[in-house]
């Protein structure tokens, strides 16, 4: 099982959309926080432009000093329930991020993850409020923590209420990097023992899994700057290499060598990415595959 280490800071490779806001460093910039600047502005410019808004957009960013704080009460609310309301899903929220300041800095490099990678952001206040796949990827960061501290049971809890509301099922042990863009999220599934490593990004219905009942170490370890394609399957405990490409529905049952695309069911070396963090480009084109089963 991988341990609960303090998540490492994201790589800042690759070359980013135009962004008159820079992207911040591996640690939080606490003068001024680019990205949260860069929230707030988009807010206000709303604010102006669709009065609707209004209201929303004050309550959930622009009263907030932090994006700490505006992601607690965002995600409470989502994430409330009969049995858990808001007001104390937001204190073990506040708690969790006052504990580890490494989940802050991975949700601004998550953030600039969607931002850079994702056409659909038009910025970085549409993800922050909109976006399924990052607000999954934020909450199990909260219950990732309360496994860590022992808290099992309220961290499977906060899991099953995250699969409920998002769509993405992903267990509290699960270790994430930063800089991960999960696109839509949904039908997302990653295992207990599965490592998602630094600088991925993943579409709809991936799924990291085990193979049958064995207990232990199961699931994928998913290497830094890997892009897999939606409907991708990687069961066992195997190791996408880093900078590898998994195409889009294939199922993978073998490791799969750094910097190399497979694709098929069961998946088969067909070529290699033409960039180092295929992650980074986002570029799911796969080459064209012979009857054979040899790729061009």
């Amino acid at each position: 099982m991988p341990d609960c280490d303090t998540m490492a800071a994201a790589d800042r490779s690759g070359t980013p959309r135009s962004n008159p806001f820079p992207p911040i460093s591996g640690a939080v910039v606490n003068a001024v926080d680019p990205i949260w600047t860069a929230v707030r502005q988009e807010a206000a410019a709303e604010v102006e432009t669709e009065p609707t808004l209004a209201g929303f957009l004050h309550t959930t960013i622009l009263k907030h000093g932090t994006i700490e704080s505006s992601l607690s009460f965002h995600l409470a609310g989502k994430l409330a329930s009969e049995s858990l309301p808001s007001i104390l899903v937001r204190e073990l929220i506040d708690e969790t991020l006052a504990a580890d300041p490494a989940i802050g800095r991975a949700v601004r490099a998550d953030l600039q993850a969607v931002y850079e990678r994702d056409p659909a952001s038009h910025g970085y206040l549409t993800p922050l409020l909109y976006f399924k796949g990052f607000h999954a990827l934020q909450a199990h960061r909260i219950a990732h923590w309360l496994w860590c501290e022992g808290r099992r049971v309220l961290a499977v809890h906060l899991q099953n209420r995250i699969s409920e509301v998002f769509g993405a099922d992903i267990h509290p042990a699960a270790t994430m990097g930063s800089g991960i863009l999960i696109d839509h999220g949904t039908s997302v599934v990653i295992g207990e023992t599965a490592v998602v490593e630094d600088n991925v990004s993943m579409l709809h219905e991936v799924t990291l899994g085990g193979t049958g009942k064995q207990t232990g170490d199961r699931h994928p370890k998913v290497r830094q700057g890997v892009l897999i394609g939606a409907g991708a399957k990687i069961l066992g405990n195997v190791e996408i290499g880093a900078g590898a490409k998994i195409g889009a529905g294939s199922v993978v049952l073998e490791s799969v060598p750094a910097h190399r695309t497979v694709a098929g069911v069961p998946a088969q070396i067909v070529g290699s990415p033409h960039f180092d963090a295929p992650a980074l480009e986002m570029d799911q084109s796969i080459p064209h595959i012979h009857t054979d089963g040899s790729g061009i």
